[in-house]
Formats: structure tokens, sequence, C-alpha cells
């Protein structure tokens, strides 16, 4: 029997346990599409401020996203996480006190929504690439996948709650899972395998060092800059992920918030509605595992491409329920949104990490991040203002769709692949 080597097992103990916290802290986010329509109708408030509490806190909380990546980058992801976890605790627990809209905004929106993008992609991001060069997509679709399990275990069972004991008592719930198990779970994450004398991937030493430099570098030039935050930015690639980010997370969250009440309002049981939305994490899991190795395979820009083109396949599909209300439609969306548009998630951190690896990679992607936290806040809320205007979801929708085209063209201009080859690639390096 061949020994365990230990720098393989301790990187994937790593992936492990960011699938478990990813599980938990990002589905006590979801959470909010399920609270949404019984807090409208305890408090009658309009539908664009109820769901701004969501938007609202992911901008506030933004502001602290490159303070984040500095944490990171000194003291590890123990504080990074451990302090979301805090927050998000804090929130959930604190909701029950809602009386005003903002208390909402306090609680569900900045404790909640600030404390999970530690507990998220963009806290995640900030050192699992670090973990895996070759296994990159597929290590990072393994953890993100957690947030699908979490979504088909958790989010029915969040549901359940609030139709037998009313939302606060789900809040409280929520609160006291997510303080119990991972608080512990924050100790066993490291930064880096360099932190504990390992290697990516489990190597002995890093492919490619030998030949005088890692074997997947295309441009030399480029990676051997010391890429600080000032540099980055002055950088068209820098820019070119923002617009990426900031838009196709933009056509995410405008959906995620918004469509449990978009399908109880054309005729679906508010179960059927809630079991959608978990079902899409839950093909999340396929969608995050089988994309991320695929960017291993063919590049992270294909794989940004076909989660863009996911999210274009789900708002026509919701588009057209109206006047299809069928099984079959409610299928597609859910396949195209989960299989496919999840996969964002696979190369979110792999793209940035390939173009900007080095010492002070948490302060740049932490910046990169505030793209996403604003596409992340302002999808949510712009969809519900323009229902508020209109008295439909169709223009936002449409929206969205132009959001998912732009997102993509943006990642392709960005070019990872012209800065670090991925596996499959590395073959044709210096070819």
């Amino acid at each position: 029997m061949r020994p365990v080597r230990l720098p393989f097992f301790y990187g994937w103990v790593v992936v492990g346990v960011a699938f478990v916290t990813m599980g938990v802290g990002v589905n006590a986010r979801t959470a909010y599409s399920l609270l949404f329509p019984p807090i409208l109708d305890e408090f009658g408030w309009e539908r664009g401020l109820t769901a701004g509490a969501f938007s609202v806190g992911f901008l506030v909380a933004a502001v602290f996203t490159p303070w984040m990546g500095r944490l990171m980058d000194r003291r590890g992801p123990q504080w990074v996480v451990g302090g979301g976890v805090a927050l998000v605790g804090a929130g959930l627990a604190l909701a029950p006190l809602v009386r005003a809209p903002w208390h909402l905004y306090l609680t569900l929106g900045v404790l909640v929504s600030g404390g999970t993008l530690a507990l998220g992609y963009t806290g995640h991001a900030l050192f699992l690439p670090n973990w895996f060069v070759r296994r990159r997509g597929l290590a990072i679709g393994v953890a993100f996948s957690g947030v699908g399990v979490g979504s088909i275990v958790m989010l029915p069972w969040v549901q359940a709650l609030i139709a037998r004991a009313g939302w606060r008592t789900a809040c409280l719930a929520m609160a006291a899972l997510v303080l119990v198990l991972l608080l512990p779970l924050c100790l066993l994450h490291r930064r880096r395998p360099e932190d504990l004398g390992l290697a990516p991937d489990g190597e002995p030493e890093p492919p490619g060092v030998a030949a005088g430099r890692p074997a997947n570098v295309v441009d030399p030039a480029w990676t051997a800059v010391d890429w600080t935050l000032a540099r980055a930015a002055r950088t068209p690639r820098f820019w070119w992920i923002i617009v990426g980010y900031l838009t196709g997370l933009f056509s995410w969250y405008a959906v995620q918030v918004h469509q449990t009440k978009y399908l109880v309002e054309i005729g679906f049981a508010p179960g059927v509605a809630a079991w959608a939305l978990g079902l899409v994490g839950f093909t999340g899991i396929a969608g995050q595992i089988g994309l991320g190795h695929l960017s291993d395979r063919i590049g992270r820009e294909w794989i940004w491409t076909l989660s863009s083109a996911g999210f274009v396949v789900c708002y026509l599909a919701l588009l057209a329920m109206p006047a299809h209300p069928s099984a079959a439609l409610l299928y597609v969306m859910v396949a195209a949104q989960g299989m496919l548009g999840y996969g964002l998630a696979a190369v979110y951190g792999a793209i940035p990490a390939e173009i900007f690896q080095g010492r002070h990679y948490g302060a740049i992607f932490g910046t990169l991040s505030l793209a996403s936290s604003a596409g992340a806040a302002l999808g949510p809320w712009v969809t519900g203002w323009l229902y508020d205007v209109t008295g439909s979801y169709a223009p936002a929708f449409c929206l969205a769709i132009a959001c998912s085209l732009v997102s993509a063209v943006a990642i392709w201009l960005a070019a990872p692949r012209r800065v670090r080859a991925v596996a499959g690639r590395i073959h044709l390096v210096g070819s």
C-alpha cells in the first residue's frame, strides 16, 4: 500500500473545509430569496425597497473587500473566514428584531451579505488558487460545489421552518448552524501550501522549476513582474476583469433573489418555487465540478462563456414562462442556471490568479472583487426597481441577458490564456 503524500492530502483537506463553509455560509445569504416573500407580506414595503437590503449589504460590505484581501495577505484565512462567520451569525441572530427597513438593511443586509463575502466565493478565491496549479479549476469547482449541496439540504429546511414557525425562527436556526458548525472549521484553513513547507498540487517541487520557470507560463515578462495593486490597476486586463465580474454577477444575483417571487406570481406553488431554487444549487454541483475540470483542459475563457450562455438561456426560459408555465421550461431554467451558469464560480478565482499571481494577490483580488460585489448588489436592486416602475420583470431580465453577453466578451479581452496556460494546454507553451 502506497503511503499518502501529505502535500496532496492537505490541499484537499483545505478544499473540504471550504466545501462545508461555503455550503452553509453562502446559503445563509441565498435564503434571503425565501425570506423575501414573508417579509413583504408582513410589512407591506415596496419590492425594490425590500430587495434593496440584499443589494445595500453588498455595496457597504464591498468597501471592506480590499481590506479583506490585505488581511488575507498578512494574517491568513483564519482571520478572514472567522470574521465572516461572526458577522453572518450576528446578522441572522438579530434579524428577528426587525421592525423598520433600516433594521433589515443592517441585519440581513450589511451583516449577512458582508459576512458571506468572507465565507463565500470572494473569501475563498483569495487563497484556494494557491493550493493548486494543474488541478486549479477542478479543486475550486469541488470547493465551490459545496454551495450546491448546501442549497439542496439547507433551503428546503429553511422553507419548512418559515412555513411552520415563521421567518424569524428560521433566522435564529440558521444563526445557530453557522456559529456552531463553522467557527471550529476556521482553524483548519491555511493561506498557501508553502506556509506548511508544501507545494501546490501535492508535488515534491513545482512543475517546471528545473527548467528555469514554471511550465505553464506563456508570457515570462508578464509573470516576472512583482504585481502590486497599483501596477495591476494600470493594465487593461485589470479593468476588463472588472467589467466581466460586474456584469456577470449582476446577472447571477438578479435571478437568485427574485426567482422565487417571480415563479410564485406566474402560478407555481411556493413549495415548488423553493424547490427550484434549491435544485439550481444542486445542479450547480455538477456544473462547478465538471466545468472547473474542463477549464483545466480548454481554458478559463471558454468556461466563463459557457456559463454566461447558461444565464442567457435561464432568462429566456423565465421570459417564456408566463405564456407557457410548464414543468419543461422550469427544468430548462434550473439546468441552464445551475449546470452552466454556476460554472462562473469555478473560474472566478482562477482567472485573476493566473494573471496577477504573487505576493500581493490578496490586495489585487480584493479590489477586483469590488466589481463582483457591485454587480451582486445592483442586480437585485435594479431588478426590483424596474419591476416597481414597469410592473413587469421583462425589462430587467432583458438587461441581465445583455450583461451576460458583455461579461463573456470582457473575460476574453482579459485573456488569462496569454499569461499562463492551463494543464491541458501546457504542451503548447513555447511551441
